[in-house]
């Protein structure tokens, strides 16, 4: 994709809300650090946060149909909260619409909602980025942002512990992809630390 950084925040401008289009030059800003500091190409990593809430504002009933045209996302989706819709079917309409076709980049809009099993760099820094801009307020978010300078996959994993605590406290259901990002990120940690401790 050629496209500028100013030319894609114009583009996503008119389908975002005024707040919500500065939470994403947010959500760019915090991407590009954590792309510096953890190894991930800024310029994929850029787009990627730019692009991530294209389809926040999309209608339900617009996107159910997109989840049941599309035989690439999950129809498990259709079961679980429709707020978590708009990254798998941002990243399959953006194709469609302006021609993106990057799996890296696509993996990471699709992903930033829930984030799920064996996610990539760039996966964790738009998913992190997404939670931990400097525009965020709520309980738990100065932890994260701690460990997410110097730790990537422990500052997920906190992020997707509170977002699981979040959600079981409000009795709503946890899409399988959280859960499975959840477990994949505490083994590795997990095995990691083992791995140092026989050192």
């Amino acid at each position: 994709m050629q496209l500028s950084r100013d030319e894609l925040l114009e583009f996503v401008q008119p389908h975002l809300t005024k707040t919500r289009y500065e939470h994403t030059v947010r959500v760019a800003d915090t991407a590009l650090i954590l792309a510096s500091r953890f190894g991930s190409n800024p310029k994929k990593t850029e787009i990627a946060a730019i692009l991530h809430d294209y389809a926040k504002y999309k209608s339900k009933e617009d996107m159910k149909r997109w989840i049941i045209a599309d035989r690439r996302l999950s129809k498990d989706l259709l079961h679980h909260h429709h707020e978590i819709w708009h990254g798998p079917v941002g990243a399959i309409m953006l194709e469609q619409e302006i021609g993106l076709q990057d799996s890296a980049i696509q993996s990471a809009i699709a992903s930033h909602t829930s984030g799920k099993k064996n996610m990539s760099t760039m996966d964790k820094i738009v998913f992190l980025a997404d939670y931990i801009e400097p525009g965020r307020g709520f309980p738990g978010v100065e932890e994260v942002r701690k460990t997410a300078e110097t730790n990537l996959d422990a500052a997920c994993l906190q992020a997707l512990s509170n977002t699981i605590q979040f959600l079981t406290n409000k009795s709503r259901s946890v899409y399988p992809d959280t859960i499975h990002a959840y477990n994949d990120l505490l083994t590795n940690i997990e095995n990691l630390r083992e791995e140092n401790d026989g050192e």
